[in-house]
């Protein structure tokens, strides 16, 4: 089964991943959560997997720009709904190994992680 990384085509930290993966030669389908969405399903799996508070990109513009009270008291079902509506809120990249999950990128945890 090919690795799926989820995430955004222009975003900075994904090519980074990308050109990992590449230089790797490590195959892997991408699937881009601002153009493709993201299944309520999935988000739920990996929220139960890693926790909301992983996922969601706090740093980003599109959270930043939130007005303050939806920024306040966030819950789980807030968060998800929040990733859902904007999917850009969601961290990037996600590297779907299969049978779990990395969050963002950084050359030792993918070498870690696929060897």
């Amino acid at each position: 089964m090919p690795l799926t990384l989820h995430g955004i085509k222009n975003c900075d930290t994904m090519k980074k991943a990308r050109a990992w993966l590449d230089a790797k030669g490590l195959a892997y389908v991408f699937h881009d959560y601002k153009t493709q969405g993201i299944a309520p399903a999935t988000l739920s799996a990996w929220v139960a997997e890693l926790g909301w508070e992983v996922l969601l990109n706090r740093a980003g513009t599109t959270f930043r720009k939130l007005p303050e009270a939806e920024k306040q008291g966030l819950t789980e079902a807030r968060a998800i709904a929040l990733m859902l509506a904007q999917p850009s809120m969601i961290k990037r990249p996600v590297l779907d190994l299969g049978p779990r999950r990395l969050v963002g990128f950084s050359p030792e945890s993918y070498a870690k992680a696929l060897g």
